[in-house]
């Protein structure tokens, strides 16, 4: 459906993070159209964020495409999700691809990044493919709303966390290895009532053009997707209902995106056979909204 009318039943969720399997209707991870070609088959994958929502639609879409999967989620919040994740990465899986692995973890911490990190390689050998995705958002309608605390947390789980991910999972990459961030569309057109996680989503914009000028020499590419309005447990966790019912509906295209055709960006920009010749750029499917930059 490119266009079309839209709306969701007013919903909400007491707290961050969201949790997909409360969701009505359920943000769609998977298209039955879509066509997998072994795009990425041999590479090994860590996806931030990978238990729900964007996350889980690029975990799925990589195993059909061969690779290797592993992904965090928040502990004792995200628990079924993350099973239910497994649940579809198992069945997606091809042959001579190793099993998925969720590996718990408070990703807004340097030591946590590392152990994370140090899982996957300790499972799987090394880091092919870095997706960094883990985000929350909080509506406050004031700036004077936003506190130090809070502007901190919101900081370290989607700021921190990419940096310290990028950093140490570039230990374990050779050339041929890519690094792709989660940033927004409102990095590009702003939003009044999200401004510090707007904050965190122009600083991905500047982190991945910065990387890649640091790393493309390695032959690692350090790309970012800027997604818009989709529907992912962020949305009933983050705005009250009358907000969540006409979620969407402000972009050309009149309605939120669902999951799985986000997820198809992210397997562009992991695959040599793709993108072999794009680094430092942002992908925006986003609904039909124009940016610049």
């Amino acid at each position: 459906m490119a266009t079309g009318e839209q709306s969701f039943p007013p919903q909400t969720q007491e707290k961050q993070p969201g949790k997909e399997h409360l969701m009505e209707p359920s943000p769609q991870a998977a298209a039955g159209d879509y066509k997998p070609a072994h795009k990425l088959r041999g590479k090994v994958a860590l996806v931030t964020g990978g238990d729900s929502g964007i996350g889980r639609a690029v975990c799925y879409y990589f195993a059909l495409e061969g690779a290797t999967v592993a992904f965090t989620y928040v502990k004792n919040q995200e628990d079924k999700d993350a099973a239910d994740t497994l649940q579809m990465l198992r069945q997606a899986t091809v042959e001579e691809t190793r099993g998925p692995i969720a590996i718990a973890a408070d990703l807004g911490y340097e030591d946590a990044c590392k152990k994370a990190v140090d899982d996957v390689v300790a499972a799987f050998g090394r880091v092919d493919v870095l997706v960094n995705n883990a985000a929350e958002q909080h509506v406050a309608p004031e700036l004077q709303q936003v506190d130090e605390a809070r502007l901190e947390r919101v900081f370290r789980t989607n700021f921190f966390s990419y940096f310290f991910m990028a950093k140490y999972c570039l230990d374990h990459m050779k050339a041929g290895s890519a690094i792709i961030n989660t940033t927004s569309v409102n990095a590009y057109r702003g939003h009044p009532t999200l401004i510090d996680y707007t904050a965190t989503k122009g600083a991905i914009v500047a982190f991945t053009r910065a990387l890649h000028a640091q790393v493309v020499g390695r032959g690692i590419r350090v790309n970012a997707v800027a997604p818009g309005p989709v529907w992912t447990p962020l949305i009933p966790s983050s705005f009250p209902e009358e907000k969540v019912a006409n979620f969407g509906k402000n972009v050309p295209m009149g309605r939120a995106g669902q999951p799985h055709e986000i997820a198809p960006s992210f397997v562009f920009l992991a695959s040599d056979q793709d993108s072999s010749y794009i680094a430092g750029q942002v992908l925006h499917p986003n609904g039909g909204v124009v940016v610049n930059g």
